[in-house]
């Protein structure tokens, strides 16, 4: 998951303000102004007298050439690293993340940051952005926080709806309103996933929930930020998931709350070529998958041929994280 934090050296009362409103991580600052951060809303502050302390817990290192590349790699492993750099290409940042540095890229506008985090072939995950121009840092947050990693999505065909009984049923309450087209990713297997769309279609039973997704049972996958997966039961007020749109542009949303129901289930099976996804979601009318176009359609008139939208993935995963092995899951 991308890390964004905001240098305010000089103190500026306003650079740090539009730092908190757009969502930044934490707020570098001179010596003396942690508490006047802390005055302006709850943030983590990097200073000499921070909640991380510059100096002893993080350290800004100038790249001057290539060979700076081990010692860097060195420093990573007991500290937090700035990386001060006039130029990216003297040290590739694929080469220090290759090696397991954890480094955070200093940089001073949009542009730089979209280098550092994904225009090379593997970017940082945490920058520390410096600018003294308000308009450059809210359009660079804005930016930064909704270009999120990009999901494959592929048609899959219907092949078999069944109805199975009663089981625990998870509805996930966002803080954000989703629009149409737009869901949560769900399924049996962390390498299949179905796009369950947003409760934000008008019909005769309920009034919209733009900000919901009746997703699945408590077993089910489903994927959060960072390019992990979680249960759907493990999900907390205050943690993350991943909103997909049927293009598969994806957004961060903040988990509200669970909602877990004993509710009348389905199995939901469908086929991508010759590989077979399943995905078991309440059986009711206001329950829908996502076809290729982005509309949403209702699990009860799913039928033999319909294309809805899944996720796939070969590789496996060990507590939620991609791993290269192989494991099968039926």
């Amino acid at each position: 998951m991308r890390k964004i934090w905001v240098k305010v050296d000089p103190w500026d009362k306003e650079i740090a303000t539009t730092a908190l409103e757009g969502g930044a991580d934490g707020i570098m600052v001179p010596p003396g102004y942690s508490d006047k951060v802390k005055a302006l809303g709850r943030i983590e502050t990097i200073s000499e007298d921070g909640d991380l302390k510059l100096g002893e817990d993080v350290i800004i290192f100038n790249v001057k050439s290539g060979a700076d590349e081990e010692e860097i790699v060195s420093l990573t492993q007991s500290k937090q690293v700035i990386l001060q750099c006039s130029d990216w290409t003297i040290i590739p940042l694929e080469n220090l993340i290759a090696k397991g540095a954890n480094v955070i890229a200093q940089v001073q506008n949009l542009e730089e940051a979209q280098t550092a985090f994904g225009i090379l072939e593997k970017g940082v995950r945490h920058i520390l952005l410096h600018t003294t121009d308000v308009v450059e840092l809210k359009k660079t947050l804005s930016k930064l926080r909704f270009q999120a990693e990009k999901i494959f999505l592929e048609a899959a065909e219907i092949t078999e709806v069944k109805s199975l009984g009663m089981g625990d049923r998870v509805c996930v309450d966002t803080c954000t309103t989703m629009t149409a087209g737009q869901g949560i990713l769900v399924g049996n297997s962390s390498s299949a996933l179905f796009l369950v769309h947003a409760e934000s279609i008008s019909n005769p039973y309920v009034s919209p929930r733009p900000f919901r997704v009746n997703a699945g049972p408590v077993h089910a996958y489903t994927r959060i930020p960072g390019g992990k997966t979680r249960y759907l039961s493990e999900l907390a007020t205050g943690g993350q998931v991943l909103i997909v749109d049927y293009m598969g542009n994806t957004t961060s949303a903040i988990v509200g709350r669970l909602k877990i129901e004993k509710r009348p289930l389905m199995l939901v099976t469908a086929a991508v070529g010759d590989k077979q996804v399943t995905s078991i979601l309440q059986n009711a009318e206001t329950i829908r998958l996502t076809d290729p176009e982005g509309k949403a359609l209702s699990v009860v008139n799913l039928k033999p041929g319909d294309k809805v939208l899944v996720a796939l993935e070969e590789a496996g995963r060990h507590f939620g994280i991609k791993i290269e092995e192989t494991i099968t899951e039926i």
